[in-house]
């Protein structure tokens, strides 16, 4: 193919125990997915159906630092599982949906929450909150060969080893199987498709220096220095 203009590289996360890597198609991200922090957020996690947005592939970040991002002065962490799939296609059924999943990986969905809250009140989109360079610190893919689905784990965030965020993967709203059935409704998934499941309640400011840990049982533990 002759293409106009040079091509960026095929965004891939490395593969647990293997040197092969998962190509990513698109990242979506599901809102408010814990009771608790949908409350933090001020919200009522009883009436509200799930919502998504969208980060960029070359938003997800293998280095191990997050860089302090321009234009703001209040970012949050948000500690999440990673859902990656192999297959896709539209309207699945809850009871297959779990069919399509290739692994489950460890993932941050850092947030410019300043930027997001001036957007929400203008009835903007997220983007510039959300979808900025380096934006999602993440791990490996573990395959569900190997790890199983996690419909439960303890998950934990330490940041400078205190403990932050905690909660169990049973307690999101919308399970794996259903946020992958509700999203088919309104997009075609395809093999490359990332999600990440919502985060738990905890959520707050980090600074330069901090280190995040993020640990969910089966998936050993992702280290983030913030710089």
């Amino acid at each position: 193919m002759n293409y106009v203009i040079n091509t960026q590289p095929i965004v891939s996360l490395p593969v647990d125990g293997t040197d092969a890597r998962f190509p990513v198609r698109r990242v979506y991200c599901i809102g408010r997915n814990y009771a608790a922090h949908a409350i933090e957020m001020g919200h009522d996690p009883d009436r509200e159906e799930p919502f998504f947005f969208q980060k960029n592939p070359n938003n997800l970040n293998l280095s191990g630092n997050f860089p302090y991002p321009a234009k703001s002065s209040d970012v949050h962490h948000e500690a999440e599982l990673l859902v990656a799939l192999k297959t896709g296609g539209t309207n699945i059924p809850v009871n297959k949906a779990l069919d399509h999943v290739f692994g489950y990986g460890l993932a941050l969905d850092m947030t410019r929450r300043d930027l997001q809250s001036i957007q929400k009140k203008m009835g903007r989109p997220w983007e510039v909150g959300k979808a900025f360079e380096k934006s999602a610190p993440c791990g490996p893919v573990h395959p569900v060969s190997i790890v199983g689905h996690l419909d439960h784990g303890h998950l934990e965030l330490k940041v400078n080893g205190a403990v932050r965020q905690k909660a169990d993967l049973n307690q999101m709203i919308w399970k794996v199987p259903e946020m992958i059935s509700y999203l088919s409704e309104y997009y075609e998934l395809a093999p490359g498709d990332v999600i990440l499941s919502g985060t738990p309640s905890g959520v707050a400011a980090v600074v330069k220096g901090d280190v995040m840990v993020l640990t969910i049982d089966g998936l050993g533990s992702l280290e983030v220095t913030v710089i």
